[in-house]
């Protein structure tokens, strides 16, 4: 006996409402199980270099929500502008280099010399450069979100399929329209990883770029902890960058989620 539309419809939902309890489930049991982890680990060893969970929500009520909420303000505001800077230029030489192939030709070995190049050794340049005031610490994020967005943003405009490309000039599409309706669309999903991608990076420099003369930031109280070797500390600063990035990742991935609504997903 065949099932109704409207019986189909509602075992869809059914089934979809069971896959995002199980997911939300999932999520739940893995960063308890990951606590959990944490503590025995820390019971286990008998060395002040691995405190506890407990440990670290102490050393947090003791520095206080407002100095937290300061460092946090400090480097998310410094990852914003570094990443929206770096990643508006390359989606910019990006998108120029996967639909000139002389634009290509001409900065892919620049792209690829500086990819070899980490931004954490550019510190000391930058620094001498521009000096130990905010516009170093946003050079170094901005380039650590350029580079690997460019290389996706680029790949995306190369894979488009051409028999799109095609249909669109044989409709009559002027190569504006073609680019701005079909390319840039088709590309998006690439272009969003690279996004993500280029934002995990920005985390990745932000305790160095911090060490440019800061008085604030998740990554200076980082290495505040290590100096006068307040481990807990140390953890709690971890704890916060990763958190503060899983926050921003995840507010990327709606974006998305939005962006390629279009595309057939699992």
């Amino acid at each position: 006996m065949k099932l109704s539309k409207r019986s189909r419809l509602s075992t869809y939902r059914a089934s979809m409402l069971s896959s995002e309890v199980a997911q939300k489930t999932g999520v739940v049991c893995s960063i308890g199980g990951g606590l959990l982890l944490w503590e025995i680990a820390s019971l286990l060893s008998h060395t002040a270099l691995l405190p506890s969970p407990v440990e670290v929500v102490a050393t947090a009520e003791k520095m206080g929500l407002w100095v937290i909420l300061v460092h946090a303000a400090a480097s998310i505001s410094r990852i914003l502008v570094g990443f929206v800077a770096g990643s508006t230029l390359a989606i910019v030489v990006g998108l120029l280099m996967g639909w000139y192939g002389l634009f290509r030709a001409a900065t892919d070995p620049w792209i690829q010399f500086f990819r070899a190049v980490p931004p954490l050794a550019l510190i000391p340049l930058v620094t001498l450069l521009l000096g130990i005031n905010e516009l170093p610490k946003y050079v170094v994020i901005g380039l650590a979100a350029f580079l690997p967005v460019t290389v996706a943003v680029a790949q995306g405009v190369l894979d488009v399929d051409s028999g799109l490309i095609n249909v669109a000039r044989v409709l009559g599409s002027s190569q504006a329209r073609i680019f701005r309706s079909v390319v840039i669309p088709a590309a998006s999903p690439v272009i969003m990883i690279g996004l993500r991608i280029g934002l995990g990076n920005c985390w990745g420099t932000l305790v160095a770029a911090e060490l440019i003369a800061s008085r604030s930031g998740l990554g200076y109280m980082t290495s505040q902890g290590a100096m006068y070797f307040d481990v807990p500390e140390i953890f709690l600063g971890i704890v916060l960058i990763g958190v503060c990035g899983i926050i921003m990742d995840r507010m990327l991935h709606a974006v998305q989620q939005h962006v390629t609504a279009w595309q057939e997903r699992r």
